[in-house]
This record gives C-alpha cells, structure tokens and sequence, in this order.
C-alpha cells in the first residue's frame, strides 16, 4: 500500500498550486485523510484534515482560508488548493491515511494515521 503525493513545485509569492495524494494498493475512499508538511530544519505539522465522508474538514490556523482540502472519491485522490501561496509555506508536503472508516471524524496528530505519502517540495519564492 503506497500513497503518493504530487504536484509541487516552485511558485511565486501570492501564486497557487494543488497537491493530489494517490493511492495504490488499496482504495482510501472512506478513511479520513491528512496532509503535514515539513519545513527546513523544523518538525513535520499539521495543516490540513478531512473526514471519512469528506463533510467535515480542519485547518491549520496559519493555512485557514487559503488552503482547501477536498475529497475526489470518483478519482479517490485527496486534493490540497493551495491559494495565496508565502515563502514560509515552503515545505516538503506529506499526505496521510487512516486504515479504517472514521465516518464524520478527522485527525490532526500525527500518530493517528496509518499510511504516509513519500512528500512532494513545495517552493515558494520571494
């Protein structure tokens, strides 16, 4: 069971991007899914969360209204918009699964969740 998340890149200040994590070896459509990036010589964190049935979704504060996290079941792929792009959101972005249904739940820490993309780099430049 892989994830795979893409779709960084390098982008101006104020610019957009969108990261997509694709699953292989098993369909994720109803688990709850997360993205956390890691930024250079600092922790991985949370930034984005959606439940199981994708009707529920949370931010972290410092991407709140500026980041969009979606559910494509049809493609069963979770999306990252990513919108008003900063140079401090420069990181290597990691999606997340949980194993198991979670219905109207989501996850914000890191030991919650069961699978992990390999990254995508997401550069912002000034």
């Amino acid at each position: 069971v892989q994830l795979q998340a893409c779709g960084g890149g390098v982008v101006q200040t104020g610019g957009s991007l969108r990261l997509s994590c694709v699953p292989s070896g098993r369909t994720f459509i109803r688990a709850a899914m997360g993205w956390f990036l890691q930024a250079p010589g600092k922790e991985r964190e949370f930034v984005a969360a959606i439940s199981g049935s994708g009707t529920r979704t949370f931010y972290a504060d410092s991407v709140k209204d500026r980041f969009t996290i979606s559910r494509d079941n049809a493609k069963d792929t979770v999306n990252l918009q990513m919108t008003s792009l900063k140079p401090e959101d420069t990181a290597i972005y990691y999606c997340a699964a949980r194993q198991s249904y979670s219905g109207n739940v989501y996850y914000t820490r890191q030991k919650e969740y069961d699978y992990w993309g390999q990254g995508t780099l997401v550069t912002v430049s000034s």
